[in-house]
């Protein structure tokens, strides 16, 4: 009981056909599912926008998905406008088990975006999963998801750094690799101890 399955927007918006596709973001579903069994606890993450995010092309003159801006945190891509509250492109995909002990929503501070399912992108604002996870007495996590190079990387490393033994399943895993992100997300998950399984 003390292992937890971490799923990771597993959305409409970074499935095939969606504002933010990842390639071949539904084909993991089955294998989730198929997983979730086997964990004491299965927590799912959704990213959750409020319309003109400050992460989105869309909220800045003169820019493009996928172009670089600073943000008074630092570094930020910007995005195609994306799963934004209570949009379908929000909702998890159709076929993904909802049964989930706990769902953590992100990225709804208009002004900060979250890739981590443990801190937004200014590295210091919560959302709350570390407590939970003590709370329970979980000290081992499993994570799978979209996408393996943004969302993933930065959650399996802030496990690891907050003391979780962390396995990330690439199979049940896909990536956008932008500018050779993948290889630099998988570099960075190898140095903070995750296990790439």
């Amino acid at each position: 009981m003390s292992e937890a399955l971490v799923v990771i927007d597993v959305q409409n918006d970074f499935c095939p056909g969606g504002a933010l596709a990842v390639p071949e973001g539904d084909a993991i579903v089955a294998a989730i599912n198929a997983m979730m069994d086997r964990f004491g606890a299965v927590i799912l993450t959704q990213d959750w926008h409020p319309g003109g995010h400050s992460s989105f092309a869309t909220s800045h003159d003169g820019k493009a998905p996928y172009d670089m801006t600073v943000m008074h945190y630092g570094d930020q891509v910007l995005w195609p406008d994306h799963c934004i509250q209570g949009s379908d492109g929000a909702a998890f995909h159709p076929d993904l088990r909802t049964d989930a002990d706990l769902i953590i929503r992100k990225g709804c501070n208009p002004q900060i975006d979250s890739y981590s399912a443990f801190f937004e992108n200014d590295r210091t604002t919560a959302t709350g999963l570390d407590g939970y996870l003590k709370s329970r007495g979980i000290s081992t996590l499993t994570l799978v998801g979209l996408a393996t190079d943004f969302c993933v990387h930065y959650s399996a490393v802030d496990a690891a750094k907050l003391g979780y033994a962390t396995t990330v399943v690439l199979d049940a895993c896909r990536g956008i690799d932008l500018d050779g992100s993948m290889a630099a997300a998988l570099d960075a998950m190898r140095d903070a101890g995750v296990t790439l399984a």
